[in-house]
């Protein structure tokens, strides 16, 4: 059991794979916003278009 303490201590205090979790994180946000943006762009385009095409 004293191993197995030993060993979680020591992959708790690890840094050098945390910068790897941090940038998939940030990776992941600004895929998620973009996403979110186009999707509500689209939207608007869509509005728009169907308003010229009512409009003609």
């Amino acid at each position: 059991m004293k191993t197995l303490n030993t060993m979680l201590k020591a992959f708790w205090q690890e840094e050098t794979g945390l910068t790897m979790v941090e940038y998939a994180v940030a990776g992941t946000l600004v895929t998620l916003g973009a996403t979110a943006a186009f999707t509500a762009l689209g939207g608007a385009v869509t509005t728009q278009i169907g308003k010229i095409v009512t409009a003609l």
